[in-house]
């Protein structure tokens, strides 16, 4: 069935592309507002887009009544955010952290998570969580009147020391990490424990 996405509604369009790309990986973004506020919030539009330097990118939605969510507000404001993240253990923490509360309170605090100071940074990072990324805004890119992808380089990365095989060939022991991905419809996630592998190509490229 072809779907002509000018000819339907957005609302069908964002079912239809988070009901298929999935699993997505899931930014547990820690930003820190003007008013001194650490939020936190998780966004499931996110992914690595480079290495030289390394650089991820981030879509960004506004409500059409609130506006930009807390997070996403201090990030176009600041500059800067810490991209944590998320294993299954936090599931139900992060999850916390989705609540709908004003700029003048934590979703760190109201979901009892401690935070630990970043290198680089001002925001700080979730200290729980087994990877975080400290980042610096690239740039943005408008993408339409409800959206915009925020482009960041990733100055630092912290990740747990029980995690890291071998730090000089920079192995790290990515099963035991046992982060989710977000898959379709509401609140459904995926383990990435059931895993396979294929040997790529002589000369072969993506993925």
């Amino acid at each position: 069935m072809l779907f002509d996405f000018d000819k339907i509604a957005p609302e069908l369009g964002y079912k239809l592309l988070t009901s298929t790309i999935t699993p997505r990986p899931i930014a547990w973004i820690s930003t820190l507002g003007r008013n001194g506020v650490v939020n936190a919030a998780p966004y499931s539009f996110f992914n690595a887009m480079g290495h030289t330097p390394p650089t991820v990118a981030v879509g960004l939605l506004r409500d059409a009544a609130r506006g930009w969510k807390d997070t996403a507000r201090n990030i176009l404001e600041t500059a800067e955010f810490v991209v944590n993240l998320v294993p299954e253990r936090l599931a139900e923490a992060m999850n916390a952290t989705c609540e709908g509360v004003g700029p003048e309170v934590s979703e760190m605090e109201l979901a009892g998570l401690a935070a630990a100071a970043s290198e680089y940074i001002k925001p700080p990072r979730i200290a729980a969580s087994p990877v975080a990324f400290e980042c610096k805004m690239l740039s943005s890119v408008v993408t339409g009147p409800m959206q915009t992808i925020v482009i960041g380089r990733v100055v630092a990365a912290h990740i747990d020391d029980a995690m890291v095989l071998d730090a000089d060939k920079a192995y790290i022991d990515t099963p035991a990490l046992g982060l989710i991905g977000r898959m379709h419809g509401a609140g459904w996630y995926a383990r990435s424990s059931d895993l396979f592998q294929l040997g790529r190509p002589k000369g072969g490229a993506g993925v």
